[in-house]
């Protein structure tokens, strides 16, 4: 019995001498290795994690840096809303009045050169209009509204004219956007690529490295902030109704990790 207790503290001994030599020899290795930079060029928080030939933890020697890019872009695509309200004595009136109107609308944006599939219904709505005591109903409400994408800007004055001809007592818009965002964006992103590189160039020389290759690339956002008007009349005038496309712009934020060495 005696014997077997003795056995047990020298094999609790020798793995507890292993365990601290180990973790000496990791603190040593460690405080070889390791070297900590950042930096905040163009107000972007950048990183450097420098570990050579490796750490204890597994972590790759390499510079994280955050990169912005931004691509303009004319837009070429309107999107209007045509509407039309019609106030009758019953509900079933004041729906067929806003059908017969809206219908009129269609047909307008149709002969205006508009595609089938650029049209669709946006909403078709009644309510009861009452006395100003609210006991009594007077008479109905009803509203509908169409959509319309323009696909010539050149066209788009004709077409508004077109509608309020027809019938039209509501218009919203123009939304103005580019009909090839995914171009537009690919631009973004290539130059988002670019301004990390050069972030990452100027950290790594700081720093006394040689920047390598991308490692890692990870998408951090991006948008479209909407159409910028700084082109005065840059767009058609029709009939009197001027269209302003201006400059549409979408960025892209990519964090990028460069190996490094």
């Amino acid at each position: 019995m005696k014997v077997s207790t003795f056995a047990a503290i020298a094999v609790l001994a020798v793995f507890a001498a292993g365990c601290g030599s180990k973790e000496r020899s990791t603190e040593v290795g460690a405080g070889q290795s390791d070297m900590a930079v950042s930096a905040e060029p163009g107000g972007v928080a950048s990183e450097i994690s420098y570990q050579p030939g490796g750490s204890a933890s597994g972590t790759l020697p390499g510079i994280t840096v955050t990169g912005m890019g931004r691509s303009s872009a004319v837009p070429d695509v309107a999107d209007w809303s045509f509407g039309v309200q019609t106030d009758e004595e019953t509900a079933s009136a004041a729906l067929e009045a806003a059908a017969d109107a809206t219908r009129a609308i269609l047909d307008a944006l149709r002969d205006a050169g508009i595609a089938e599939e650029d049209l669709r219904t946006e909403s078709v709505s009644l309510w009861p209009r009452t006395t100003d005591d609210g006991r009594a109903v007077i008479g109905y409400t009803a509203s509908s509204s169409v959509h319309a994408t323009v696909r010539d800007l050149g066209k788009a004055g004709s077409v508004v004219d077109a509608a309020v001809r027809a019938g039209a007592n509501q218009v919203y818009g123009p939304s103005l956007r580019v009909s090839d965002s995914r171009t537009q964006y690919r631009e973004a992103a290539d130059a988002a690529i670019d301004d990390a590189r050069a972030k990452a160039e100027a950290l790594a020389a700081k720093a006394g490295l040689t920047l390598g290759t991308p490692v890692a690339i990870v998408e951090s956002g991006g948008g479209v902030p909407g159409p910028l008007y700084d082109r005065a009349m840059a767009g058609a005038e029709a009939a009197g109704v001027p269209i302003e496309p201006g400059t549409s712009e979408i960025s892209a934020v990519l964090t990028v990790t460069f190996a490094v060495s």
